[in-house]
């Protein structure tokens, strides 16, 4: 069955008008559409945002007169690339320096952090001073001691009392380990009477003796010395040789003493403090201080013996393993040494198994510190949030 077909279309919304798209239109309708349309042109007409060139247009013509300064014409692109420096200039920032920039400051942070693509061959080619923390003298910091009233007060305990070798400690007469030799020894009073027990407490107001001294918890003072030769570490000396004692004479009023040591002719950083339990700490071998020599041998390390000493080396003590090694000099004369074995003239003794002499010795680093404006001969206090690192972070 054959369906009608409806002239009507299906309207989908309400119409108003007829839509112009559906009008019939006839020649006549056309032709008067066409007389009112203007003729399609392919080719812009010229005006302002144009870009098209013409075919008459001789923009890219070669000028035979100079631009005028009032030309409105935009000048001329060039395709061809122009070197970005002149003859005889530099570039501000060549590639290749920038890069060696950004690495020298990476091994300056991490004196010697090991790369995991680094060979024995490459790790035993001399590197930089600044690599391995040696920096150049400059000014010493101002010598006004601050103020650590914040930082390594003695703990007292809910019932108010402090052990008696803590108090001896905070009195400046050395370590809490000194301070049980003098219990021991019967050396120390408590309010007249001579303790020799482990572990006695006393309470604020107590008067504690050292012999006929009398103790007294003292302002806690924290100095760092860059280490001259000829200075023997020690408080005193019967022979009346120079100690580094004369060195720090004008720092304060309290007693110090060096948390460790360095030999006579040996140069560099050493702390000096009469905080007994940072000292303690430092010195204990379960603390692993940190500490990088820069050596200087009297004729060049050879590549059989930076090995054997990566290894370790077999001393009196044991072996002596070293945590980094490098070579920072040409000559193959100069190394960077660092450990953490608190050994009597223990990179001396390294060397010297292998028949090396060293020529110069000299402590770069100690503890996290570094040498930086402090030049030779000269202190200066910590400050506060060094003294913290020391204290809380291991």
């Amino acid at each position: 069955m054959a369906h009608k077909r409806s002239d009507k279309k299906t309207s989908f919304g309400k119409k108003t008008a007829p839509h112009k798209a559906f009008l019939k239109k006839g020649r006549n309708s056309r032709k008067d559409e066409d007389e009112e349309r203007p003729k399609r042109s392919f080719s812009r007409p010229s005006g302002p945002g144009n870009r098209r060139v013409k075919p008459d247009d001789n923009r890219f013509s070669k000028r035979d007169t100079p631009r005028s300064s009032n030309s409105d014409e935009r000048p001329k692109k060039s395709f061809i690339k122009r070197s970005r420096s002149t003859e005889g200039e530099e570039k501000p920032f060549k590639r290749s320096e920038f890069a060696k920039r950004s690495s020298d400051k990476r091994s300056s942070e991490k004196p010697f952090s090991k790369d995991k693509r680094e060979t024995d061959k490459d790790h035993f080619k001399p590197k930089s001073g600044r690599a391995l923390g040696f920096v150049k003298k400059g000014k010493a910091a101002p010598k006004s001691a601050p103020s650590y009233d914040n930082i390594g007060k003695p703990k007292v305990s809910s019932d108010g009392l402090t052990r008696l070798n803590k108090y001896i400690a905070n009195s400046g007469m050395g370590s809490r380990r000194d301070a049980d030799e003098m219990i021991k020894k019967g050396l120390i009073s408590v309010n007249g009477v001579t303790i020799t027990e482990m572990g006695h407490k006393v309470k604020q107001g107590d008067v504690v003796r050292y012999e006929d001294k009398l103790l007294k918890a003292e302002k806690l003072v924290y100095v760092l010395l860059n280490k001259p030769k000829g200075f023997i570490t020690t408080t005193s000396d019967p022979k009346e040789r120079k100690t580094i004692m004369n060195l720090v004479a004008n720092a304060c009023k309290e007693r110090l003493y060096p948390v460790g040591r360095l030999d006579r002719n040996t140069t560099g950083l050493l702390l000096l403090t009469n905080d007994g339990d940072l000292a303690e700490k430092l010195t204990h071998p379960s603390y692993n201080t940190k500490k990088i020599y820069k050596v200087e041998l009297d004729r060049p390390l050879t590549k059989n013996d930076f090995q054997k000493i990566q290894e370790g080396v077999r001393l009196e003590e044991g072996k002596a393993i070293v945590d980094d090694l490098a070579i920072v000099s040409d000559d193959k004369k100069t190394i960077g040494i660092e450990l953490h074995i608190g050994w009597n003239r223990i990179v001396r003794r390294i060397f010297e198994s292998l028949e090396y002499e060293v020529v110069k010795l000299d402590r770069v680093i100690f503890a996290g510190l570094d040498k930086k404006d402090l030049p030779r001969g000269e202190w200066r206090f910590l400050k506060p949030e060094e003294v913290v690192k020391l204290k809380h972070f291991k």
